[in-house]
């Protein structure tokens, strides 16, 4: 699991100038260099270089650069500066940051994500290991932001720091030991032999070259970014750059290459995903657009970074109107802190009226979109968007900036609103609302446009809907209904309101001539027509909260599934693992079990031992991970989940001869907390259990589980307590003989520690583990983390226990921290002094 540490903020170069947006002409993208390789041949650490005008960054060869005349490329996603000649050399030397692994059978044994150090020359911030600013060179992590100089001292420090905790946006960012590569066009290697034949078809869609396996985390939530380079004045390119640079850039997509299907489709079943839609409302609206098809469950969040013109949806939800070049890393936090919420969305079902005889004026018999996320309309307001459309659509370059657009709208409505084509509108229209005639209203009130609308925003931030009419709410499957005139659309800029027709659940639109509608932006000529209305479905957004200091928000329960066991036999697994329906018929149910997505396969054996208690001489099969089906040992499968190896039902393979039998209960649901023991066979890891002395009377019989450890590296005390409840040890160890307390101490989880030290044998305080001979205050003392060292010598742990290299904990720690290392010291004067008493007194 990767570890995602808190780590210190004032060491953080958060305020990287390169934060924001640069100015467009200091960057020109590179074609087809600004996405990321999704090929078979692709490579882990590939660099993106773009080609840069920025003169101040030398290159990254130093003084082994030969092309220093040539033109400049920079990397956007590391960051790196290389002339074009210096390009291929640096790829070789000094590649990108690892963006996925190669998929193999023991794929979850790459648990950490590691640092990539870059030298640069201008860090803001601090080191990580002295504290102090930066005046020339020094390493940085292009992950986590961290930053050591280039001193020796320093450099060791950074030696030392293995494990990347990828700054303070880890909880969005999709670690590269969550996506994996497969070989042979889709297959992983297998204890039997694949046959060379059925793989030898070349396959090149990301959807099947690569798979995502991410692990299950109660406080992560991967964010996919999809932007749309057209929208805003083509900020896209920009903003893709930077996002790339602060996530894994094989989480940040391009709209244009394919759309949003082929990413959501990848990253469905993702727990706690949640998607961001760069553009404008017409963005987040297809976005939206394909979930609904491709009906991912639960429906994952949707935020809207603004990029189009009106962006009143991205108003509603508290993002603002526009993006001014704020910084991304801001945006982000704001990301992690966003409140989710529901909003209605709505269905139009038109019917062409073909009895109307056709008019000269040439229109559509359907609307642009089916679906309302935020308004529909007919009318003005609709032409005046048609001809902005249009006009676009002739000139482009005209309309590269918001600004621009919105000067044209005001122009454009100018013409119309002193026309009198759309004065009689009502005599072309009738309306029906519930089922109630609201003609005769719109007559009466001489409305030139017809609003629906299901947000509070409208035309770049107005608000039409006056309050005193009804609470608006974007969740209560109530729409307003609102005429407008071509006296009360200019108002709206000033603070007014349309005239409030009524709220409905359901709406009935009649026409007679053609008329220009828009549907959240999109407009079109619609011929004669009947529309309905009503609601669709509501959808997950991600709102802003006032305040983004608060880091909250990111807890959600891991999903409970119902998942179908069945068996087979190893005859049939042997001569049908390379296609899987003919598995799926060999085999035999035995029975169902409810369990999270978050349930490793050591628990999961547990469960499937009730309704198989005659034998545990069977395997777990992954049917989900590659084109063909392969085992998982008896040894890992604490290291895999229910989610990397199967949907909604999972097989389970006899070892040899006839296949696993149901002689037990047909169901057995994980929420009874009645997990049995299984028993350990020959294969099964006792995880290098070498301290058999300290280890007596310690409570060993209890159940261990990796889950313990993944808990405590994680800081996730529900977890914790979880598994503790069901009787899983606290003195679970890892290959290393790590224990919860060692993570607990290195990532500085203090309720952690205080549950361990309460509720653990009192032996854990000074396990040592085999790697270094170092126990949790070893740990701790030399992380600085202060308080967790008070705790540990509360608990009574031994400043006296020496490593392998024979240090003592005060001895780890650094020379700086004058402060903890005099405490430590004090106390282990202490702690010599109460054992020569005893001594004596003995």
């Amino acid at each position: 699991m990767v570890k995602r540490q808190d780590t210190i903020e004032s060491h953080m170069s958060t305020d990287d100038p390169e934060d924001s947006c640069p100015q467009e002409q200091e960057v020109v993208p590179v074609a087809s260099a600004s996405n990321v390789d999704w090929s078979s041949t692709a490579q882990p650490n590939t660099h993106l270089f773009q080609q840069s005008n920025l003169g101040e960054e030398p290159c990254q060869l130093g003084s082994d650069c030969q092309h220093s005349k040539a033109m400049r490329m920079k990397c956007s996603v590391c960051k790196i500066v290389a002339h074009e000649g210096c390009a291929p050399r640096i790829q070789k030397s000094l590649p990108c940051k690892i963006s996925f692994i190669t998929a193999d059978r023991d794929y979850r044994s790459h648990t950490n994500v590691g640092h990539h150090w870059i030298h640069r020359k201008k860090i803001k911030g601090k080191c990580r290991h002295c504290s102090k600013g930066f005046k020339s060179l020094g390493l940085f992590c292009s992950w986590c932001k961290l930053a050591y100089h280039n001193s020796e001292v320093c450099k060791e420090a950074a030696d030392k720091d293995e494990i990347c905790g990828l700054g303070i946006h880890a909880s969005l960012i999709v670690p590269s030991t969550w996506i994996l590569k497969l070989n042979r066009n889709g297959f992983i290697e297998s204890s039997i032999n694949l046959d060379k034949e059925k793989i030898n078809s070349d396959r090149t869609d990301y959807s099947i070259n690569f798979m995502i396996k991410p692990v299950p985390v109660s406080n992560c939530h991967p964010l996919i970014v999809f932007l749309n380079p057209k929208s805003g004045g083509n900020q896209g390119v920009k903003l893709m750059q930077r996002f790339q640079s602060l996530l894994n850039p094989r989480q940040v997509f391009d709209l244009t290459k394919g759309g949003p299907g082929p990413a959501i489709e990848m990253f469905r079943h993702v727990p706690g995903v949640r998607f961001l839609a760069c553009g404008g409302d017409g963005t987040a609206g297809w976005v939206l657009s394909v979930l609904d098809k491709i009906k991912v469950e639960p429906t994952p969040p949707v935020g809207v970074l603004p990029l189009g013109t009106g962006n009143d949806l991205s108003r509603h939800l508290g993002w603002g109107g526009g993006y001014m070049d704020e910084s991304i890393s801001d945006i982000l936090i704001g990301i992690q802190s966003a409140e989710v919420i529901s909003m209605d969305r709505w269905k139009l079902a038109t019917t062409p009226n073909k009895e109307i005889a056709p008019t000269e004026e040439k229109g559509q018999d359907l609307p642009p979109l089916d679906v309302v996320n935020n308004y529909f309309s007919m009318g003005v307001d609709a032409l005046i968007a048609l001809q902005f459309h249009e006009a676009r659509e002739a000139n482009p370059q005209k309309f590269n900036s918001r600004i621009k657009n919105k000067m044209y709208y005001g122009q454009a409505g100018g013409k119309d609103l002193i026309g009198p084509k759309w004065k009689k509108l009502s005599e072309y229209v009738t309306l029906e609302c519930d089922g109630q005639d609201m003609t005769a209203k719109l007559k009466e009130q001489k409305v030139h446009s017809i609003l629906f609308l299901n947000i509070s925003s409208f035309g770049s931030g107005t608000r039409p809907w006056n309050r005193a009419n009804g609470a608006q709410k974007l969740d209560d499957g109530i729409i307003e209904v609102i005429g407008l005139t071509t006296y009360t659309l200019p108002l709206l800029q000033a603070g007014g309101h349309g005239s409030c027709i009524c709220q409905c659940k359901t709406a009935k639109i009649t026409t007679t001539k053609t008329i220009p509608v828009q549907v959240d932006g999109e407009a079109v000529r619609l011929n004669p027509c009947t529309i309905e209305l009503s609601l669709l479905n509501k959808a997950k957004m991600l709102a802003k909260k006032k305040s983004n200091k608060s880091g909250g928000g990111l807890d959600y329960e891991l999903e409970e599934v119902d998942i179908e066991v069945r068996s087979l036999t190893f005859k049939d697994y042997e001569t049908h693992h390379l296609d899987k329906e003919s598995l799926l018929q060999k085999s035999q149910v035995v029975g169902n079990i409810k369990a999270d997505i978050g349930c490793d396969l050591t628990r999961a054996r547990g469960l499937i031992s009730r309704i198989m208690p005659g034998t545990s001489d069977w395997q777990f099969c992954d049917t989900i991970t590659a084109r063909n089906a392969f085992r998982i040992t008896k040894g890992g499968e604490g290291k895999h989940f229910l989610i990397d190896i199967c949907l909604n039902q999972l097989f389970v393979v006899s070892s040899s001869g006839e296949g696993p039998t149901a002689t037990g209960p047909a169901d057995y649901n994980q929420s009874n907390n009645e997990v049995a023991t299984t028993a350990q066979d020959e294969t099964t890891p006792n995880f290098h259990l070498t301290m058999s002395s300290l280890r007596e009377g310690c409570g060993l019989l209890e159940k261990t589980s990796e889950g313990i450890l993944k808990a405590a590296r994680l800081g996730d005390l529900e977890l914790l307590t979880t598994l503790h409840a069901e009787g899983y040890s606290l003195l679970s160890i890892d290959e290393t003989a790590k224990t919860a307390l060692h993570y607990g101490a290195r990532f500085g989880h203090k309720e952690v520690i205080r549950y361990l030290v309460q509720k653990a044998p009192q032996c854990i305080v000074d396990m040592t583990d085999n790697e270094k001979g170092q126990s949790a205050l070893h740990k701790a003392a030399a992380y600085r983390r202060r308080d967790i060292c008070c705790m540990l010598i509360a608990a009574g742990a031994s400043l006296l226990i020496q490593d392998k290299e024979g240090r003592i904990p005060h001895e780890l720690v650094e020379e700086e921290d004058t402060e903890l290392k005099s405490y430590l010291e004090s106390q282990k004067q202490f702690q010599e002094v109460a054992m020569q008493d005893m001594e004596t007194a003995l």
